[in-house]
Parts: C-alpha cells; sequence; structure tokens
C-alpha cells in the first residue's frame, strides 16, 4: 500500500509502475484515488472550518445572552443549527468516501525496485548465478514418489481416506530425514542469529490484509467457517502480524527472527495437486526468516538473506542457482524478490525451493508497524525469506543424493539429527 501522499505528488510514477507490472486495467485507480483524496480533504477542510465557525458563534450566543439581545442570538443559533445538520452530513460522508479510497489503495501495487527486470510472469525471471556443479549421475534416478516407495515412506492412499488429495503420511526413515532437515534449519538459523519463534498457525483477516493481496488470499488461504480466523500460508504471516499496531524501539532494529510453522494453501491456480508425489501439496512444513529493519538496511538485509538459503542447501550438497523475479512474478506488495532454485538430476532442471522478499513499507503501512528515532516516528521495512520447506526441500536431498543400489546418503550435516545414520537402505 502506497502513502497517499506519494500518489498524489507523483501519478505519473505510479502509473509507470502499473504498466511494468502488466496490470494496466489498474490504470484508471490512480486518477480515482486522486480525486477521492481530494474530495475527503474538501470535506475534512470545510468540516474543521465549520466546527471552528461554531465554536465561535457559541462564544458570540454566550455574550449576547448575557447582554439580553435575544433576536440576535436566535439569528445565530439558527447559523449554528445549519452548522450542525451540514457536519452531520460530511461526517458518514467522510467515512464512506475514506473506505472506499482504502479499497482501492490496496488494489494499486507498491513501486518495484528500479533493478527488477521487466517481464510479464516468471517464464521471464532471469537467471543470477549457480552454486555447485548440477551433476547427472550415470545411472537412473527414479521419480521422488518412486525413491520414497522403496522405504515404506509414503502412504497416500490412507490420506486420500482421511483428507483428500495433496495430503500425505510421511512414515519410517523419510519422516525422520525430513523432521531432521527442518530441525538443521532451526539451528542454522538460530546459529546465524536470529531468534526462534513458534507462531499462531491460525491469524484474523485483518492480518491477512496486511501482509498480503486479495487475489493471493483468495488463491492461498483456507478460512475457518463460522469464525474471522485463516489457516496460515507461511509463518511470515503471523510473525509480522506479531507487531500490528505497534511502534517498537529503534534500538531494537533490526529485528532477526526465524519460525517454525505448518503450512497450509489451496494452490488455487496451480499446475494440479500431484497424484502420487508431494512436489505441490495443500500441506506443508516450512522454517522461515523474517527481518524488520531500518529503510536503509533493508537492501543489504534482502542479499544477505536469500545467501543464507543458497548456504543451506549447499551444505546439504544440492546444486542451487538464484533467479530474480521479474515485474509480473512480483506479488503486489513486493519491491524485490528473487528465487532459490535446487537442481533435478532426474528432471535435469532447476526447481523452486525458497523465495525472497522485500516489501519495502508495504506491510508495515497496512499493519501500522512503526519506529521513532531522532527525526520522529517513521514505518519500518519488512522482508522475508525461506530456509527450508519442506517436502519439497525433501525431494531435492533425496534427487542429489540417491545412489545406484537405490540407498540415499545422508548429508553430513543431518547426521546428527538422524542419530549418526550415514546412509538410509531401502526395504524394497
Amino acid at each position: 500500500m502506497l502513502d497517499i501522499k506519494f500518489i498524489r505528488e507523483n501519478p505519473e510514477r505510479v502509473k509507470e509502475n502499473i504498466k511494468k507490472k502488466f496490470q494496466t486495467a489498474k490504470l484508471p485507480l490512480v486518477d480515482e484515488v486522486i480525486e477521492l483524496d481530494k474530495q475527503i480533504r474538501s470535506l475534512k477542510l470545510e468540516g474543521e472550518t465549520l466546527r471552528a465557525s461554531r465554536n465561535e458563534l457559541s462564544k458570540q450566543i454566550g455574550i449576547l445572552m448575557k447582554n439580553k439581545e435575544i433576536d440576535k442570538a436566535n439569528e445565530i443559533k439558527a447559523t449554528v443549527t445549519q452548522n450542525n445538520q451540514r457536519i452531520a452530513e460530511i461526517d458518514p460522508l467522510l467515512e464512506e468516501t475514506q473506505k472506499v479510497l482504502n479499497q482501492k489503495m490496496l488494489v494499486i501495487p507498491q513501486m518495484v525496485d528500479e533493478s527488477v527486470p521487466v517481464g510479464k510472469d516468471d517464464s521471464e525471471n532471469v537467471e543470477i548465478e549457480k552454486y555447485g556443479e548440477p551433476a547427472v549421475p550415470t545411472y537412473e534416478i527414479p521419480y521422488h514418489a518412486d525413491i520414497i516407495a522403496r522405504f515404506n515412506g509414503l502412504d497416500k492412499d490412507a490420506s486420500g481416506r482421511t483428507s483428500g488429495n495433496g495430503f500425505y503420511y510421511l512414515v519410517g526413515d523419510i519422516a525422520r530425514l525430513h523432521s531432521a532437515m527442518l530441525s538443521y534449519a532451526r539451528d542454522f538459523m538460530i546459529q546465524k542469529g536470529f531468534t526462534y519463534c513458534i507462531p499462531p498457525f491460525m491469524i484474523r483477516s485483518d492480518v491477512v490484509n496486511g501482509v498480503m493481496s486479495f487475489a493471493e488470499m483468495e488463491n492461498m488461504m483456507y478460512k475457518i467457517e463460522g469464525e474471522d480466523l485463516y489457516l496460515i500460508g507461511t509463518s511470515e504471516h503471523s510473525m509480522i502480524g506479531r507487531f500490528k499496531g505497534q511502534i517498537v524501539k529503534e534500538a531494537d532494529l533490526p529485528i532477526t527472527l526465524t519460525s517454525y510453522s505448518p503450512c497450509f494453501r489451496k494452490e488455487v491456480g496451480a499446475h494440479g495437486i500431484e497424484e502420487r508425489g508431494i512436489y505441490r501439496v495443500h500441506q506443508f512444513e516450512k522454517q522461515e526468516m523474517i527481518v524488520l529493519c531500518k529503510p536503509e538496511e533493508s537492501m543489504d538485509w534482502y542479499n544477505k538473506m536469500w545467501s543464507y538459503t543458497v548456504e543451506f542447501f549447499r551444505s546439504l550438497d544440492v546444486p542451487v542457482r538464484t533467479l530474480e523475479c521479474c515485474t509480473g512474478d512480483l506479488a503486489d506488495l513486493k519491491v524485490k524478490s528473487c528465487d532459490v532454485e535446487a537442481w533435478s538430476p532426474r528432471q535435469q532442471k532447476y526447481f523452486e525451493v525458497g523465495s525472497c522478499s522485500t516489501l519495502g513499507d508495504a506491510q508495515a503501512r497496512r499493519l501500522g508497524i512503526r519506529t521513532k528515532g531522532e527525526n520522529g516516528t517513521y514505518l519500518v521495512h519488512t522482508l522475508n525469506n525461506t530456509v527450508l520447506a519442506t517436502p519439497r526441500g525433501l525431494i531435492a536431498v533425496l534427487e542429489n543424493n540417491y545412489m545406484m543400489d537405490g540407498s540415499v546418503r545422508v548429508p553430513k550435516a543431518l547426521q546428527p539429527y538422524m542419530g549418526g545414520v550415514e546412509l538410509l537402505k531401502p526395504i524394497k
């Protein structure tokens, strides 16, 4: 959500930003909000003028009544009555106009960083750098569901009966490896100086509206029937919501947090929930990192954060690359974003395992998250990044550590979380 003053003073820049995001249908919104803002300021001025006049006239009435100038006092009383009637008209009109303005403001996208490449969708994202050698072994790498089946590690028949398509049971060594990755991700971020948190897994609608766009909410969030609660799609939602309406101490910035949560997503508009595998599912687990910082520090933190995800996957012997998200692939609240993708030796291509974003002051403005410094109160910047989202991360580890005999090598970093086990041997 942009500052109305910024829109008022830079309408052409805002329109150009909308064009860069290929959202031309939103262009009329700029002029509409400027006109609504003009009406609001005019109504506020009129209301303030009438109230000031009423106060002054009320004083005059008191003097006239004291001097027994009843007729003059009654004339002024009539004027005061008219003023009160107009004020009574202005207040609800002002409230309704402000509501309409806010609704339209929520739809105008955040200004993207000048470094973001212009493109229509994710097909035009730009590769930044590769880390690690994307090797292809001489032997065949099976589909991940088939790898897991050799360990009796996946039961989708049962989850279909209990929960439907898009859910799963992980079992045995595979479940243990999955949990080991999450525990390692937690400790990895703690060692980076982040504070570990477990947040609420449900949030209210005012928090949802503060952390994401309406379109994202419709495509992602599960709503609890009969209650003002939504299941989170990522712990970023409740972690940022934690600071709603707060003035954090400037001395406490940056606030660096890492959070664990299950995540729930409808995946509306996705390329299909997989029948056999666990690449795209309705439920997964995630270790996230969240930063609240001063505006001038946000880009430095952005670069640190995605580099931590690269370092994490490289420590698991998984080659990765980073992709710069183009303008058309950025959600409306994002200023800049990049994806971390893991190498799939089976498909011989990369697939997304994490995403890092700086949202500038967009979430802070919506949620009223501020800090107070020497030059007054100002909005903080918020950033988020995936450390590990799994079972997708699990797939990357399984494929890149799969051996010719069907066993899976346990990366050294995970062995302490697996009781020292170095190799997972298939049951069948």
